[in-house]
């Protein structure tokens, strides 16, 4: 029989943007789902900070720039 496989250690979470008002809300549902033990829910806000938008390279027009 194989060996069972060996996964590593999850990445860091994603860390919210200052003066982001989406980010600091998720960041808030984060720490409340943490607290609640909701593990699933956690991941699912990570996701979605990590996703959010913030002028990242690869959009165009970034946001907020003139057209």
């Amino acid at each position: 029989m194989d060996d069972a496989p060996r996964l590593g250690l999850p990445g860091l979470e994603p860390v919210p943007v200052a003066g982001c008002a989406v980010c600091t809300a998720l960041g808030a549902g984060r720490e409340e789902a943490r607290r609640s033990g909701d593990l699933s829910r956690v991941s699912d806000r990570n996701v979605e900070i990590a996703r959010h938008p913030h002028g990242r390279s690869g959009q165009w027009p970034a946001p907020g720039s003139a057209s």
